[in-house]
């Protein structure tokens, strides 16, 4: 186990429990059986922002970091997967700030990636597609996404 990265880890940790954004969730998951919590892995709630359609909905990620953590970033994952252009059906998010080749920082945050999952899910990024189905709504008919989307939230979002 990295040092570095459990010594920034339990650094977050604290510094969520003091401060971090209204009605979101982050905390390191507990072991089943012995109970104890697993600082790589963390189970985190993110709410829909106001104003969008994803308002109104809880949505529940993980995030796992990797042992070069923090410089790598973590992957994020939403269980179950989010009907979102830019989530892979596998649920893993698809953002920029999450990929070491393109603009993850080590001085990033835990509140700072949720924040920023939290604005690309009002906000898609249509020239990085990772799920074909709402993609192609997104692009061809922002009518019929809406509503999918919509119904999503209202099926799933009371996580």
């Amino acid at each position: 186990m990295s040092e570095i990265g459990k010594a920034r880890l339990m650094e977050e940790r604290k510094n969520w429990r003091k401060e971090h954004p209204f009605r979101f969730v982050a905390k390191p998951s507990r072991d089943s059986k012995s109970g104890v919590f697993d600082l790589f892995n963390w189970e985190c709630k993110i709410p829909g922002k106001e104003g969008t359609l994803w308002e109104g909905g809880i949505f529940r990620m993980v995030m796992q970091f990797p042992e070069e953590y923090p410089n790598k970033p973590p992957k994020c994952v939403f269980k179950p997967c989010l009907f979102h252009p830019n989530i892979y059906p596998s649920g893993t998010v698809c953002l920029s700030i999450l990929s070491e080749d393109e603009d993850w920082k080590p001085s990033l945050s835990v509140s700072q990636i949720l924040l920023g999952i939290q604005d690309l899910l009002g906000n898609p990024n249509p020239n990085s597609p990772a799920q074909h189905d709402p993609f192609a709504l997104y692009k061809d008919n922002r009518k019929k996404y809406n509503l999918k989307v919509r119904e999503f939230v209202r099926m799933y979002g009371k996580n």
